[in-house]
């Protein structure tokens, strides 16, 4: 007949049985037998009971085996059934359920040297384990109860047996439980007071998955492992909850956190942890691993980085041009004589070190003075700088070379006025440009953007900003300063304050110079660089329309030759004059920075600056 587990009532049947566990013990408070514990859920009290309270009972039941020989025999046998009785109270998901002997196999037990066989009821798994260890006086001591088990009950589930075997194995895996007791177990709250009992607390978390899942119950799976999807590589992690291993399965991760346990119980013993010393390498090898993917990401981030700003050795603007004009050779849009003759052309301008002025569109300045003066109706003001040729990008430096080419029409304007005499008469190419940076850093100037270059720009396609212009102004002793335009002023992330700043730099010099300036002005006063992140620009002009609002005038190195030509038209500068016109929503990069030539520096104010570049200040707006 079934026994209840809880408070060993005997049924006639399964179904009243789980009847009268629902009504009696899991639709009621809980209550164990055997201490005060209550108000826990069933299966909660089931495994108090198995774990709390299963060695206890086999303790009371080696005190009645010694003292039974000073108390009847019969009724010391009789003690020991019920002991063993009320201790079979087990939890259904870490032992097998308690089966009558069968026919074939009884369990009898030997009082006196009389076999007598118990029905109704068998002991447990750990009870018996403790019954062969208990000590030796306790069997052999006169007039006592001489216990032996004979045979053991078989299972008739093979999986029970193969837990059974399975926590076999870690009782002797595992060390003796540790002397403070206080096991907290590693995936949820639960603090336990015997390291075996913490093991088979873990083992019911791991089957609990594997029944949630539909998996094998055999094979554990941690359920509180978190399992986390890198953002990177998209690999699914298990992180261990004891230490920071993350494991590339679950079960990789339930042997290491078996692998825990036992160290833990080790240590408490005092053993040497030679296994621990190997989980550690193991650990290590992980981390380990992940620190050369991220080594080998970084690299090819760099790498990538390198050849975005032209720092990866693969040519500067010579190897370019000549690449560009043999794939235009193979492709039939140049014949072969073409391309001699405009290579030994830029041989001989390379060599001279002067721009050989293919890129170069002169009179743009005086065209758009022309077409303001006539058609710029809803003008109020407009500002222009000095005359100024203007370069385009050429196949040589397509892709990198716009802050050369602005800082070669800032020179072409320079050059127009006699303070700046000290310049060079013609305009360098980008090859003798980089030759120029170079002996400003060779100077002294800009010592942290050298090391950045490795003080090295000619022969690579390297990306040049305001403070490389800066630097090689300063060294020609030529008086610049850079303004830092840092963050956005206006709304919707626009630069109003940049724009007020380039209408003051151009009007201010207008302004002394008469009282009521006229509608077009074109003054005296060289481009301004414009740098952003990625590209450069040179500044031309400002517009002041009727109400108030602001457009720049913008000479873009991207605008090819025949394009800028169309300015000297009067037919068609109307559409240049739109492109080249830029409005603060135009304009919403994050920072800006403008390098604006004020004048020319004496010895002393050179070498000042020179030594000032070290520490290289920007004026910040606002």
């Amino acid at each position: 007949m079934p026994v209840c587990d809880i408070c060993c009532e005997e049924l006639p049947s399964e179904a009243e049985m789980r009847t009268h566990l629902l009504l009696s013990h899991m639709e009621n408070e809980m209550a164990c037998p055997f201490c005060s514990l209550s108000g826990v859920l069933y299966e909660e009290l089931s495994f108090h009971i198995s774990t709390a309270h299963i060695e206890k009972d086999c303790k009371d039941m080696n005190a009645t085996v010694v003292d039974s020989g000073q108390k009847n025999s019969n009724d010391c046998f009789a003690q020991s059934l019920n002991t063993s009785r009320t201790s079979n109270v087990k939890n259904t998901h870490t032992v097998s359920q308690v089966s009558p002997p069968s026919s074939s196999h009884p369990s009898p037990f030997q009082v006196n040297g009389m076999a007598i066989p118990i029905t109704g009821t068998t002991l447990s798994q750990e009870t018996s384990t403790s019954l062969k260890s208990s000590p030796p006086a306790a069997a052999t001591a006169n007039g006592a109860i001489k216990l032996v088990r004979t045979t053991q009950t078989p299972s008739t589930n093979p999986r029970r047996e193969r837990e059974d075997g399975h926590r076999k194995s870690k009782q002797k895996r595992l060390s003796s439980p540790n002397k403070e007791g206080r096991f907290p177990c590693p995936m949820c709250s639960l603090v336990c007071n015997d390291c075996f009992i913490l093991q088979e607390h873990v083992e019911l978390h791991l089957q609990d998955q594997d029944v949630a899942e539909g998996a094998d119950p055999d094979v554990g799976t941690s359920t509180e492992a978190s399992s986390t999807s890198n953002g990177r590589s998209g690999v699914i992690r298990y992180e261990c909850p004891m230490c920071s291993l993350s494991c590339s399965s679950s079960t990789s991760l339930q042997e290491h956190v078996e692998l825990h346990l036992e160290y833990g119980s080790a240590s408490a013993t005092g053993h040497s942890s030679g296994d621990l010393n190997l989980a550690r390498k193991l650990q290590e090898e992980e981390e380990q691993k992940w620190r050369e993917l991220e080594s080998r990401r970084e690299a090819e981030d760099f790498k990538k980085l390198q050849k975005q700003f032209g720092l990866d050795n693969s040519g500067g603007y010579r190897k370019q041009m000549e690449r560009n004009m043999e794939r235009a050779v193979s492709r039939g849009q140049m014949v072969p004589a073409e391309f001699h003759r405009k290579r030994v052309e830029m041989l001989e301008s390379l060599a001279s070190g002067v721009d050989d002025g293919r890129s170069k569109t002169s009179g743009l300045m005086e065209a758009l003075y022309r077409y303001y003066q006539r058609d710029a109706s809803d003008c109020s003001h407009v500002w222009l700088c000095a005359e100024t040729d203007h370069y385009s990008s050429s196949e040589g430096d397509k892709g990198w070379g716009c802050g050369y080419r602005n800082f070669q029409m800032l020179l072409s304007s320079l050059h127009r006025m006699e303070q700046y005499n000290l310049l060079p008469v013609s305009v360098p190419s980008i090859p003798r440009v980089q030759a120029m940076i170079e002996e400003a850093w060779a100077q002294g100037a800009d010592p942290q953007g050298a090391s950045h270059f490795k003080h090295r720009l000619q022969g690579t396609r390297a990306w040049i900003g305001a403070t490389e212009i800066y630097a090689v102004l300063t060294s020609l002793s030529v008086k610049a300063q850079i303004v830092d335009f840092h963050k956005p002023t206006g709304p919707g992330d626009t630069h109003l304050r940049m724009f007020e700043w380039v209408k003051q730099y151009f009007s201010h010099s207008a302004s002394r110079s008469a009282r009521l300036p006229p509608k077009v002005v074109q003054t005296t006063l060289p481009p301004l660089y414009l740098q952003h992140q990625g590209h450069s620009r040179s500044i031309v002009g400002v517009e002041q329309k009727v109400n108030g609002n602001l457009f720049l005038l913008l000479f873009d190195p991207e605008f090819a030759p025949g394009e800028m030509r169309r300015v000297l038209s009067q037919n068609t500068v109307a559409t240049m004059v739109r492109r080249m016109r830029k409005l603060p929503s135009g304009l919403k990069h994050r920072q800006y920075q403008v390098v604006a030539v004020e004048g020319v520096l004496t010895s002393e104010e050179k070498q000042s600056r020179i030594l000032n570049s070290r520490t290289l200040c920007a004026e910040k707006i606002p």
